[in-house]
């Protein structure tokens, strides 16, 4: 019904920048929130950002003035600009969207995940 396509990601060196996007193909009615999560070796998967559908944005503590999400609602993609990157930063980043299949049938999708690698 809903795919999530994420692209971006990569190898950057610490203080580096780079930036993942995740585009939604399919039917559906409309895209309430999406968010980035991200999964490191051994952890558990954790919110990094999070976008409603108004603009309204909430970012984990440890990315807070560093990541920057947005999104085009006109192409039903979101972005996330990371600067300042640590290597503790190094993870899987996977795009998350709530979305009304019809106006009242809200589903949850996933990406397949991206890899971004922090390390000199």
């Amino acid at each position: 019904q809903v795919q999530l396509v994420e692209s971006g990601g990569g190898l950057v060196q610490p203080g580096g920048s780079l930036s993942v996007s995740c585009a939604a193909s399919g039917s559906f009615f409309r895209i309430n929130a999406m968010a980035w999560y991200r999964q490191a070796p051994g952890k558990q998967r954790e919110l990094v950002a999070v976008i409603l559908d108004g603009g309204s944005t909430n970012y984990a503590d440890s990315v807070k003035g560093r990541f920057t999400i947005s999104r085009d609602n006109a192409k039903n993609t979101v972005y996330l600009q990371m600067s300042s990157l640590k290597p503790e930063d190094t993870a899987v980043y996977y795009c998350n969207a709530g979305v009304f299949i019809t106006r009242f049938s809200l589903s949850d999708f996933w990406g397949q995940g991206t890899q971004v690698t922090v390390s000199s």
